[in-house]
């Protein structure tokens, strides 16, 4: 009986590797991404928030100053319930005239 080694680069093995390695790489990315939610409720930071509303984290400033923003300060840190992004951006959508 003649055995045979298996290496990385033979063809069904091959394929298993990669899809492995393709499937590693989404969870890795799905567990830096993921922030599970705290009493139904998501909390970002600036740097999201500000990604998402494509302004500068100087803008969220003045937003919280002038009361535009609900956030909380904890530690130093400013944090925006999810919610509270989705709302604001809904009060202030504007239809285009027909």
């Amino acid at each position: 009986m003649k055995q045979e080694v298996l290496t990385l680069e033979h063809g069904l093995l091959a394929d298993t590797h990669l899809s492995l390695k393709e499937s590693h790489r989404r969870i890795s990315r799905f567990m830096r991404e993921y922030s599970p939610p705290f009493n139904g409720d998501r909390y970002l930071t600036d740097k999201e928030v500000a990604e998402l509303l494509k302004v500068s984290r100087r803008t969220l400033q003045k937003m919280r100053n002038n009361g535009t923003l609900p956030f909380f300060l904890l530690g130093g840190k400013a944090l925006y319930k999810e919610y509270d992004i989705q709302r604001l951006l809904e009060i202030n959508y504007r239809k285009a005239e027909e």
